[in-house]
């Protein structure tokens, strides 16, 4: 896997502690990264849609589905039978919804974080 010569935009929350255990890992794996408060700038419409093909995940991935306005929306029942569109919309529309960490250095995506695919995707690749 090559080192994109973009960097890395990494979409969190301060107050999320898997965020926390995300910057750690890269602050200790020496890679550097662009930090974007999700809740306050989320990433566009079609910023979310270039993320989403681009990392070969359901839409319905991306949804932060343990978040209050997700249970609040009943997004459980409402998102089968939604647009890819509509879908898209909603996650731009408030960051909350999305999935976090967001992290993207524009050829590469990961959603949430696992430390192992952390490891694989955001490692050093000397």
């Amino acid at each position: 896997m090559s080192q994109s010569t973009q960097t890395l935009r990494f979409y969190g929350y301060d107050k999320c502690g898997t965020c926390s255990k995300a910057k750690k890992w890269l602050d200790q794996a020496g890679t550097s990264y662009e930090s974007i408060p999700i809740v306050d700038r989320p990433p566009s419409k079609d910023e979310l849609r270039d993320m989403w093909k681009k990392s070969g995940l359901d839409l319905r991935k991306f949804f932060n589905t343990s978040g209050q306005f997700y249970k609040e929306m009943n997004l459980k029942d409402k998102l089968p039978s939604m647009t890819e569109e509509e879908m898209l919309e909603l996650l731009a529309s408030n960051g909350k919804l999305i999935k976090r960490p967001l992290a993207t250095d524009q050829q590469t995506v990961t959603v949430g974080f696992k430390e192992d695919e952390y490891a694989k995707t955001w490692g050093k690749h000397e």
